[in-house]
């Protein structure tokens, strides 16, 4: 058996970005742990959804055990920061957010699980976080260090398929009832995940959609059900998020790997019944 370790953000990045690949390689035998460097205290939250008196930060963690169990992650752990908000937010300033923390401290932190779980694979985001977002910029840095002081031999970096979105979207804008909802404008040259040219791997998630779109909606206070997330009936759903996209380092050009556990150990029985 391999460990997949998946260091995130905030509650619910994981099943967005890499839910498919975790319920997959847990249904492939393989450990899967969840680590996430926030408890996400800055969400926005609709009205009536916390009980009173319930602090949003204890709600995303329930939410997030429940959406890791769905995804077959044996193990979830809080590095302890808190959430420092949208980037340009004086929240970005406050001593204790992730976006202030020392990247040396952040990394041992992590290296520490990646060494107590001898994990062979972590997944963190690409350079600029997705989408600027200051946490996400620090998964990054943070993530790439840790790999390097527990010698975690495999990294992939997380994103989005900028040019798939954009054929994607275009496709939607002349048939906007199959999208279910009101499309965003992303622009003809959107800033959001990667160029297409610079992915290394590219994972078919589909089987796996109905998990996965389960444990976003296990994160019910931040996806409601008219959301972007949930609200795009199947086929478009299957197009936005039925594959998962990777960079790893020194792999490449092109896309050269469509299962981020390959070749990695799985116990006999598992691969009998598989």
């Amino acid at each position: 058996m391999a460990t997949l370790v998946t260091f995130h953000a905030h509650p619910d990045d994981e099943c967005i970005t890499c839910g498919g690949v975790m319920r997959m390689a847990a249904d492939q035998g393989h450990r899967v742990v969840l680590v996430v460097a926030t408890r996400g205290e800055l969400g926005e939250v609709t009205d009536g959804v916390l009980e009173p008196g319930e602090p949003l930060w204890q709600r995303r963690v329930a939410e997030t055990h429940a959406a890791a169990g769905i995804l077959g992650a044996a193990r979830v752990e809080f590095l302890g920061y808190t959430d420092s908000g949208m980037m340009g937010e004086p929240s970005n300033d406050e001593a204790g957010t992730f976006w202030q923390a020392d990247v040396a401290d952040a990394a041992q932190r992590l290296a520490a699980i990646l060494r107590e779980e001898n994990a062979d694979v972590l997944t963190v985001y690409d350079s600029h976080g997705g989408y600027g977002h200051p946490d996400h910029i620090q998964v990054h840095r943070v993530g790439l260090r840790a790999a390097e002081l527990a010698g975690t031999p495999r990294v992939y970096e997380a994103t989005q398929n900028r040019e798939h979105m954009v054929r994607g979207f275009a496709q939607l804008a002349d048939n906007p009832e199959l999208a279910g909802i009101e499309l965003p404008d992303i622009g003809a040259e959107p800033e959001f995940g990667s160029p297409e040219s610079v992915l290394t791997a590219a994972v078919d998630v589909t089987p796996y959609l109905d998990a996965k779109r389960a444990a976003m909606r296990a994160h019910a206070s931040q996806i409601a059900e008219q959301s972007f997330f949930l609200a795009m009936p199947g086929e478009a759903f299957a197009f936005a998020f039925g594959t998962e996209w990777f960079i790893r380092a020194g792999a490449g050009p092109g896309i050269t790997e469509t299962d981020l556990m390959a070749g990695l150990t799985v116990p006999a029985d598992t691969e009998a019944s598989g």
